[in-house]
C-alpha cells in the first residue's frame, strides 16, 4: 500500500508548505500533492491561496523521494499542449517523479473570476475527453521527453458514464474518495469499463483520498481494491498521523 499526502495550498504561506513537503518527503511518503484551484475551498473565502503548478516546480526541486502532482489538475485552466510542456519540465526538475493528475473541473468561482467559461459538467467532461489525446501526443513530441520515457497519467472523479470510461481508455492511475462502499462500487464500475475497452484492470493504480481521521481504515480500503491512500491535510500541517501510518505499514 502506498501512502501519500495532499497539502492544501490555502490559509498558509509558501514557507509553511515547503517545510511540510520536505517533512513528508523525509518521512518516506510515497506521494505529495496539492490541489489545482485559485481560491480557498473552505474557511475564509478571501484567505491566502497559491497556484498549483508554480508550487509543484518548487516541490520538485525541494524533494527527492516522493512522487508529486496535483490532485487533480483542472484541465480547463491551461491549454493542453502547454500543460504537457509544463508537466514535462516539472518531471525533469523532479528527476522523473511527476504524475499528471487530470479532472474536468467543478469550482465555479475559479472559472468566473479568472475568465474561463464554466459551461456545463458534460461540456467540461467532453473538453477533457478531447484534450487527453492532445496531451499525450505533445508529451510524445517534446524534446527532451519525460525522464522515464512517459509521465504517469491520473484521472480523478467518480462519474460512471464518462470519467471512469476515460480512465479505462487513457489513465495509469485513478483517484476517487470514500467511504469504503462508495470506493468499492466505483472500482467495480472501472473494472467493467476496462473489460469493455479491452484493458487489463490491474494496469490502473487505484488511489483514494481520505481525511487523516480515516487513517485507521487503510486496511478496509486495501480490501476494497485501493493501492494508494492519499491523506488530505490543511494548515497547520501536522504530519504525525502520516509518520504513524508509514510506520504501521
Amino acid at each position: 500500500m502506498k501512502i501519500g499526502v495532499q497539502l492544501h495550498p490555502q490559509a498558509t504561506t509558501v514557507n509553511e508548505m515547503r517545510t511540510a513537503w520536505r517533512t513528508a518527503d523525509a518521512l518516506g511518503a510515497d506521494s505529495i500533492w496539492v490541489w489545482d484551484h485559485f481560491y480557498p475551498l473552505y474557511g475564509d473565502p478571501g484567505g491566502a491561496h497559491f497556484e498549483a503548478y508554480t508550487l509543484l516546480a518548487v516541490m520538485a526541486a525541494d524533494t527527492c523521494h516522493s512522487q508529486i502532482g496535483a490532485l487533480v489538475t483542472c484541465f480547463s485552466y491551461r491549454n493542453a499542449n502547454l500543460l504537457a510542456d509544463m508537466s514535462r519540465t516539472i518531471d525533469h526538475i523532479s528527476n522523473g517523479r511527476f504524475v499528471l493528475g487530470l479532472g474536468s473541473g467543478w469550482f465555479e468561482r475559479d472559472y468566473t473570476e479568472y475568465g474561463y467559461e464554466f459551461g456545463t459538467a458534460i461540456g467540461r467532461l467532453r473538453a477533457l475527453e478531447a484534450g487527453l489525446p492532445v496531451v499525450k501526443e505533445r508529451l510524445a513530441r517534446l524534446n527532451p521527453g519525460p525522464v522515464n520515457g512517459r509521465i504517469p497519467l491520473m484521472i480523478g472523479g467518480s462519474g460512471e458514464k464518462v470519467t471512469l470510461k476515460l480512465t479505462a481508455q487513457h489513465a495509469d492511475v485513478h483517484n476517487t474518495f470514500g467511504p469504503v462502499d462508495h470506493f468499492r462500487h466505483k472500482m467495480e464500475v472501472l473494472d467493467r469499463w476496462c473489460t469493455e475497452v479491452g484493458r487489463n484492470p490491474r494496469e490502473i493504480e487505484r488511489t483514494v483520498a481520505l481525511a487523516p481521521t480515516e487513517a485507521d481504515k487503510i486496511a478496509e480500503f486495501a480490501e476494497a481494491g485501493a493501492d494508494h491512500v492519499i491523506f488530505m491535510v490543511g494548515n497547520p500541517y501536522d504530519l504525525g498521523f502520516l509518520e504513524k501510518a508509514l510506520a504501521a505499514r
